[in-house]
């Protein structure tokens, strides 16, 4: 079947909410996946940051295979021993957690977040502390609390009147951020990069202060790690880089590298306020998922981190080098989730040049192009997708 048909056969039966690249993918191995015609290309956006280990790991897929002949599914009426040890590998180093709540994916984990903080406070006899305070440009997720919380109006429109007791401050204005929280502050919840608002890492020391903020207004503090945790920055969580220990922390997309995995992570504090009843996911903690994410962590404490480190600083060197070009007017972000900002040229011409060459990336907005590659590329590959992004670059159309 080649790439025609099949995106043909596609677009006669799903919802049509995605914008999609005429491309069928049907395999991949660590960096490189190829479409239905026979075309490779390297894969520089992974999932959008979900295959940290690249694609089809061989550790991955044994310790899958494994499990699916011995255990799938049994529900969180019993336990099962993949949960438990998933559990403590993610307590393991820890600055703050002490407890997991297992979910599906990265809105689930930002639902448990928000519903938790809110529960935290009414146990306290707080009820009235129910606001959420989160940040302009923010994204959180498409459920519909983790939906309000996203500063992003664009993401709401058709599905008003949104959750209540949202209130939205400027991105690292500390003296905003201050003015916001009051005696109705249940939580702030922010992503310590801002992916989907073009790759914008938190200003030097605004975590911290945050931290410090919150705390002197009794507001629980929610780092949303989805798309920052697991490596991602080159260290397993994005926060370490700061040193600063939330009360509650959300995770998913390379959990378990790209089979269905995200958590909560909190306090033992707060997480102790998840009663019995009171929040759950019926595939939450399934053997399947929990197996494949024990498998990507011993993966990636095996020195996959510091290896991605020093590669990652290798790529921003390659990117940084194409502002030569004139149309490239800056990279910024941390480890192996980059953004290129573009001057002159649409970020959707250049994805789409780059795609021509046999590079995978994505656009967001017109001007930034989004690096999300497994944290298993090699410097050589490295190369190669700066060598083609600056190709992409060249041959893009100059805007009027």
């Amino acid at each position: 079947m080649k790439n025609e048909q099949l995106v043909a056969r596609g677009k006669a039966v799903l919802t049509p909410n995605y914008k999609q690249a005429p491309l069928a993918l049907v395999r991949g191995a660590g960096s490189r996946v190829w479409d239905a015609d026979g075309g490779e290309y390297l894969d520089c956006i992974c999932g959008i940051a979900v295959n940290a280990l690249g694609h089809c790991h061989p550790a991955l897929v044994e310790a899958l295979e494994a499990q699916g002949r011995e255990l799938w599914h049994v529900s969180n009426l019993f336990f099962n021993p993949r949960a438990v040890e998933l559990a403590e590998a993610l307590l393991e180093g820890s600055l703050f957690a002490k407890r997991v709540f297992f979910c599906n994916s990265g809105a689930e984990a930002n639902e448990a977040m928000l519903k938790l903080a809110r529960k935290y406070q009414a146990d306290l006899g707080r009820p009235e502390r129910n606001e959420i305070v989160a940040c302009v440009n923010s994204f959180h997720g498409r459920t519909m609390f983790a939906l309000a919380c996203t500063g992003q109006p664009k993401y709401h429109h058709g599905f008003e009147p949104l959750v209540p007791g949202v209130r939205h401050v400027p991105y690292g204005d500390l003296a905003a951020l201050e003015q916001a929280l009051g005696p109705r502050t249940a939580a702030f919840i922010v992503e310590p990069i801002q992916g989907e608002a073009g790759v914008m890492p938190a200003p030097a020391g605004y975590l911290a202060a945050a931290r410090e903020l919150t705390r002197k207004a009794g507001a629980l503090l929610c780092f949303d790690e989805v798309q920052t945790g697991v490596g991602r920055t080159g260290r397993m969580w994005a926060h370490e880089w700061d040193g600063v220990a939330p009360d509650l922390l959300s995770a998913a997309k390379a959990l378990a590298n790209g089979f269905p995995m995200g958590a909560l992570l909190a306090s033992e504090e707060v997480g102790a306020h998840l009663t019995p009843g009171s929040h759950a996911s019926t595939f939450g903690g399934n053997a399947l998922g929990c197996a494949v994410a024990l498998a990507t962590l011993k993966v990636m404490r095996g020195g996959v981190l510091e290896a991605s480190r020093a590669v990652s600083a290798r790529l921003v060197e390659r990117l940084e080098a194409l502002r030569s070009t004139g149309r490239v007017a800056g990279v910024r972000g941390r480890g192996m989730l980059q953004g290129v900002l573009l001057q002159g040229v649409s970020a959707g011409e250049v994805v789409e040049g780059a795609r021509d060459r046999g590079l995978l990336v994505n656009a967001i907005g017109d001007a930034v192009i989004r690096f999300a590659p497994a944290l298993t590329l090699t410097a050589a590959e490295a190369d190669l997708a700066a060598e083609r992004l600056g190709a992409a670059i060249q041959a893009a159309p100059a805007r009027g």
